[in-house]
């Protein structure tokens, strides 16, 4: 594999922080924000520096009881290429659930949601997986996520999981230390225990980042300093095998460039902590070497060790009734499934909707302008009854559809403007698209403001 060295994710809003900064080998990039056909200059730079950009991948959904979708392995394909990158990376997650499996509506999470740890959701993930690897021109690599609930009912440990996934589909790890933290607060697991049993030939780079706790819950925010817990899990794996690359990911709340700079210097002294006692302890065996009477990590048992029959169309099934329930358990206000802690359902139901006003409000940032405070609380009220089915951009759209259909604002002017708006981005050729028009709108809004 090769070697990356020292990353750090790139977003717009810190690219020239990341031009500047030292020491930076690579950078991730979230596949689904750049455009193969024009790509951000501060990307090309980089590029024509030597330093390596790979795709982040956030839609695919490879968890899902479907099928990966063509188009969006070709797009994930398509920034491969554009950015002469050495591999992609996507989830070990699902992201939407329902439609022909399930003869009901299309639901879209909105985010990445944990698959359970079952045979049935492992056999469809290694046969999604090797779809994506035949589509793809580069290595895949996925990531394990965080997550907030647990399955009822699993049958492997996230190591186990990981491991014949590893082993059946030869695709490689990205490993989120980040997220072994949040899997240890949230749904009390071992992050040693994880790591011992980890194909650690396998591992393409690591994930850190930061999050917060509240009222019990560890949020995966992305947003907040890297704790001491986290340094520790990636000096437990430093301690275990040398990774390829590290890579710190921050997605808001950004920072001074300068205490970047501190983060990736924390996260090298944890890598060097986790060396040196690799190092000296060469003469017995690690935690790294640790393997069962077997001959290797522990694996979850299986009645043959052969490969499952190719035609998972029953696992699919299995696997798309129990996704649906609980996607429409989150997003749709219907009863909760079985087996599942329904305080902690409730709990990432509501970071769901949050999240969701949150995105929709970077994708169309005219709503809060035009609503002000009652953005958020309104469109929270919307969540409530309408699941997201077609995108956050359609999402805008429709939530401003619901207010005007309920003659809301209440005031007039931002009445008149939220249709403007709407009319605007719902027709076959969008004024938005003609810079005049946006020159003009943009310069009128300044002078009411005056």
């Amino acid at each position: 594999m090769e070697r990356l060295g020292t990353g750090i994710g790139w977003r717009p809003e810190i690219a020239d922080a990341v031009e500047r900064m030292p020491g930076i080998d690579w950078v991730e990039a979230v596949a689904e924000n750049v455009c193969p056909g024009h790509l951000p200059e501060s990307l090309l730079r980089l590029r024509e520096r030597g330093v390596t950009v790979v795709p982040h991948g956030v839609s695919l959904g490879l968890g899902g009881a479907d099928r990966p979708d063509g188009s969006r392995l070709t797009a994930l394909a398509e920034r491969a290429e554009a950015l002469g990158s050495p591999l992609v990376t996507e989830h070990i997650a699902f992201v939407r659930a329902g439609g022909p499996l399930t003869a009901s509506p299309r639901l879209e999470a909105g985010h990445l949601l944990p698959v359970p740890r079952t045979r049935d959701s492992l056999d469809v993930l290694c046969e999604n997986i090797r779809i994506a690897q035949d589509a793809l021109p580069v290595p895949l690599a996925v990531e394990n996520i965080a997550a907030l609930i647990a399955w009822p009912g699993e049958e492997m440990t996230e190591g186990q999981f990981l491991y014949d996934l590893a082993d059946r589909t030869g695709v490689r790890l990205l490993i989120d230390v980040a997220n072994l933290h949040t899997n240890h607060v949230n749904r009390a697991e071992d992050p040693a225990k994880a790591l011992a049993e980890l194909p650690l030939e396998a591992i393409a780079y690591v994930h850190v980042a930061g999050g917060f706790a509240r009222d019990g819950v560890w949020h995966d925010s992305h947003a907040h300093p890297v704790p001491a817990e986290v340094l520790d899990i990636l000096t437990d794996l430093a301690s275990r095998v040398s990774p390829p690359g590290v890579l710190l990911e921050r997605d808001e709340n950004f920072p001074e460039p300068a205490e970047l700079e501190r983060e990736l210097a924390a996260i090298q002294g944890a890598l060097e902590k986790g060396r040196t006692t690799r190092e000296s302890s060469t003469e017995s065996p690690s935690a790294s070497t640790r393997q069962s009477s077997t001959g290797g990590p522990s694996r979850a048992p299986r009645d043959s060790d052969a490969e499952p029959p190719a035609g998972t169309t029953a696992a699919r099934q299995r696997l798309a009734l129990a996704q649906t329930a609980l996607l429409s358990a989150l997003v749709a206000g219907t009863p909760v499934p079985e087996g599942f802690d329904r305080v902690r359902l409730g709990v990432q139901a509501r970071a769901l909707a949050g999240k969701r006003a949150d995105v929709v409000a970077k994708v169309a940032p005219e709503l809060p302008h035009i609503l002000g405070k009652g953005y958020r609380p309104a469109f929270l009220a919307y969540a409530q009854g309408h699941p997201m089915a077609g995108g956050y951009r359609q999402d805008a759209l429709d939530f401003a559809g619901h207010l005007l259909d309920g003659e809301r604002p209440e005031d007039a002017s931002a009445r008149r403007e939220l249709h403007e708006w709407r009319r605007e981005r719902s027709g076959p050729a969008p004024h938005s698209h003609r810079p005049a028009a946006r020159l003009a709108r943009a310069t009128r809004k300044v002078l009411l403001r005056r």
